[in-house]
């Protein structure tokens, strides 16, 4: 169901009892990476923007040292209590959640306990990063809450707020993922990408103008799990590269910071094929998000696809998280005419395409892709034609 926060109000009131002018709404949103997949995690550039689809929750303060959590699309309504957070670790749902507080606690955010209604527009594994976006919504709403109880008056610092959750995805959720998706989600800006530089998180915004075309993301609805999927398997598989790369270039603390030529004189030297494509992929591919963003500097939109088709090769073939749907989804949409570039976007292994498409060609396009790739995967997709948002933060409607 689309955002309707009355209805959202009177959800909670029905779940949790109160009167609905008490209540504060946060937001979260997911994002979309136009360019540098599977990069953060070794240092690399980035290019995400946030998007409006996000995770919504409606908030209010209890005295009861108690977390609890409910969403519109399930029937559980979990509790944790604030002095035993490190058991959300079990939750089936509202882990992040409960990871997210026992990292502010452990960073020396005084919480309180709130009541919390979550509604995602999101898709679940959809390669979007519902998690990032659920993750800091609740990481706005808890120290938004808590300072306010507490008697502190300062601004959350939406950096800190990415860096602690990434910290839940590694160390509460055990997903070895980078930065970029929490970072997205906090720092998005209103029609603008991010360029990040994921070593040292120092980041640009860029308008995305794209005269005459719009990003339209298509979900293949092929469900995964990263702690499921081979995500963590291909972070080991980059850190092996690293380590042989350094015997030739001890300075380099990571592989995005090897250039090009840097590799191509020492990349003989990883004798395991499969080590070596990965390393190739990531290194290449950083030099692409540089490549990209100059194009995009110049309205070289064009480039901007070429380049989007090189960084999908890439990730299909050196890197291999795409699979067949991913695969059916980016190929049909380079048939349609005026697509300038389609490639995966998120961890892989399903989830979401991103595509560049001509204005007057979005309805040909999602009847056409929609109807081929339904055809061989058996699967109805979903498309998104994506609206750019701002980060992570609290939403007052009137009401």
């Amino acid at each position: 169901m689309e955002k309707d926060y009355k209805e959202l109000r009177k959800k909670f009131c029905e779940l949790y009892g109160g009167s609905e002018e008490e209540l504060r709404i946060f937001s979260g949103p997911g994002r979309v990476n136009l360019i540098g997949e599977h990069i953060d995690y070794c240092g690399g550039f980035v290019f995400p923007a946030a998007l409006s689809l996000d995770s919504t929750v409606i908030a209010r303060a209890n005295k009861d040292n108690t977390l609890r959590m409910a969403a519109t699309d399930l029937p559980v309504k979990v509790e944790v209590r604030l002095d035993n957070l490190i058991s959300g670790k079990t939750l089936s749902w509202g882990n992040y959640q409960a990871g997210v507080a026992y990292m502010l606690q452990n960073a020396g955010y005084k919480l309180v306990g709130v009541d919390m209604l979550f509604h995602d527009t999101v898709p679940l594994g959809s390669g979007l990063s519902s998690s990032a976006a659920i993750e800091l919504a609740a990481a706005v709403a808890l120290v938004t809450l808590g300072n306010e109880a507490h008697g502190i008056n300062k601004p959350v610092d939406l950096v800190e707020m990415a860096v602690l959750s990434q910290k839940t995805e590694n160390e509460f959720c055990g997903v070895n993922c980078g930065i970029m998706d929490q970072f997205a989600s906090a720092m998005g800006k209103k029609d603008h990408a991010i360029l990040l530089d994921c070593s040292t998180l120092k980041y640009e915004y860029l308008p995305l103008k794209l005269e005459g075309y719009k990003i339209v993301l298509g979900n293949t609805r092929k469900k995964r799990s990263l702690g499921e999927s081979k995500y963590n398997e291909r972070v080991a598989e980059c850190a092996e590269g690293l380590e042989i790369l350094k015997k030739y270039l001890p300075e380099k603390k990571n592989l995005c910071s090897i250039t090009v030529e840097e590799f191509e004189r020492y990349k003989s030297r990883i004798q395991n094929e499969v080590i070596r494509k990965r390393a190739t992929h990531v290194i290449y591919e950083n030099d692409r998000v540089l490549k990209a963003v100059e194009a995009l500097r110049k309205n070289d939109i064009p480039e901007l696809g070429r380049l989007l088709v090189e960084a999908n090769a890439s990730i299909r073939d050196l890197y291999q998280v795409t699979g067949k749907e991913l695969d059916v989804m980016t190929a049909e949409a380079m048939k349609v005419e005026g697509v300038l570039g389609a490639r995966m976007t998120g961890a892989g292994f399903g989830g979401c395409t991103v595509n560049i498409v001509p204005e007057d060609m979005l309805g040909r396009f999602m009847e056409q892709v929609g109807k081929n790739y339904r055809e061989q995967t058996g699967i109805v997709p979903q498309f998104h034609v994506s609206a750019i948002g701002d980060g992570a933060r609290e939403i007052k409607p009137e009401l």
